[in-house]
């Protein structure tokens, strides 16, 4: 890797930016602020000069990166085409080389690459939480206050195959994941059951690690391509039809990130879309709404899907929210780090959500879960939080 300053950013990338505007009402922290500098446009003219070396770096600066979402909502409204994804995650990987560690950032940093990267490590840390929470030590601070009720962490069937319900017609491979079957394993169970009666034999491979989705958001593009070169070597030479993912976040790095499985990476909707379910066998009576996840609806273009989903469900009421494409503020580590700005988002969101009158509101990403439930408990409302998955398994 090049030690010369910005390496990683490409020229071709950020000389598609032609700072039309057009993206600046679909920026979330532009629309919070009004500041050009708080703008994808702005930020791209910040790392261009900084690789060009005709603006100085400064921490002050550095902020403003800092404050993206990397929620690439800006990508999905551009006219040409500019690929703020690739962009925000080189610069990021950069300011993190080249600044002066803040506690946080370390603590960040260690955190992704000691424990989320490590399985049996976020399995002992996952079970420590979990007491901890049983003994209400996790209210102690805002991130513990965030975190769900644990419960026992989702685990592959003995053998590592989970069989299809009837014929079988195909074989697809299932993200476990590394923080999703510690906070939401209701989840993955929903979508395991679906792609059973969807006729799918599901494979869960064991040398399977985390993807390095959050490592290359936070900015450890290094550490995500340490994961991305251990899965390769459990993907590479493996029969599946799909590589089936219910984290919209994790589906998109994967798509992005890992070039070998080309075409071969399935959102959960987007494969049940494509290959049919059975008819439902019960009524779901449920006002329901739909929360975009922003690297579902923006990263994988995936809009139509999981709303289909949701409205051919028999006694379903479906209500579409306002900005539903608008990040809630979850962004990874996001809220986290920038809880002033995550909360100035999430107030949005969950004044769009209470105007639907929806008895739940679903989602396809932990993180949007996560945050979404935080944000309703701190309003005393009564609307669930629930993965699509598990909406649509309520039907069978």
């Amino acid at each position: 890797m090049s030690t010369e300053p910005f390496a990683r950013l490409s020229d071709d990338d950020l000389a598609t930016c032609v700072h039309c505007g057009l993206c600046l009402d679909a920026c979330p922290t532009f629309r919070q602020t009004g500041l050009e500098t708080e703008s994808p446009r702005g930020r791209i003219y910040l790392m261009t000069h900084w690789k060009r070396g005709t603006l100085p770096f400064t921490e002050d600066q550095a902020k403003h990166i800092d404050l993206c979402l990397g929620c690439r909502t800006c990508e999905a409204v551009c006219p040409s085409g500019v690929p703020y994804g690739r962009i925000i995650e080189a610069g990021r990987s950069e300011v993190e080389r080249i600044r002066r560690p803040t506690p946080k950032h370390w603590l960040a940093r260690t955190a992704l690459r000691q424990v989320v990267a490590k399985p049996r490590r976020l399995r002992t840390f996952g079970a420590i939480t979990k007491a901890a929470q049983g003994m209400g030590l996790t209210s102690i601070v805002r991130s513990g206050r965030q975190l769900p009720k644990l419960r026992q962490r989702f685990q592959p069937p003995a053998g590592g195959i989970a069989p299809p319900i009837g014929e079988r017609k195909y074989r697809v491979a299932f993200l476990v994941g590394c923080v999703m079957p510690i906070l939401y394993p209701q989840s993955h169970e929903a979508a395991v059951k679906l792609l059973q009666l969807a006729g799918c034999e599901v494979w869960f491979p064991r040398a399977e690690r985390c993807c390095g989705a959050l490592l290359a958001h936070n900015g450890d593009l290094e550490g995500a391509e340490r994961l991305r070169d251990v899965n390769m070597q459990v993907y590479r030479d493996s029969n599946f039809d799909a590589l089936v993912v219910d984290s919209a976040g994790c589906g998109a790095h994967l798509k992005d990130f890992y070039p070998e499985l080309k075409g071969r990476v399935k959102d959960l909707t987007e494969w049940l879309a494509e290959v049919g379910m059975p008819q439902p066998r019960q009524d779901v009576k449920m006002r329901a709404t739909y929360q975009d996840a922003c690297h579902l609806a923006h990263a994988q273009r995936i809009k139509n899907q999981p709303r289909e989903l949701i409205r051919a469900l028999p006694g379903v009421e479906y209500f579409e929210m306002r900005h539903a494409d608008i990040c809630c503020g979850a962004a990874g580590l996001y809220s986290t780090l920038e809880p002033q700005m995550s909360n100035r988002i999430l107030q949005e969101k969950l004044d769009d959500l209470a105007a639907t009158r929806a008895e739940v509101v679903t989602v396809a990403n932990p993180g949007c879960q996560m945050q979404l439930e935080a944000g309703l408990r701190s309003r005393g409302s009564a609307m669930k939080v629930m993965h699509v998955a598990e909406l649509l398994a309520q039907a069978y």
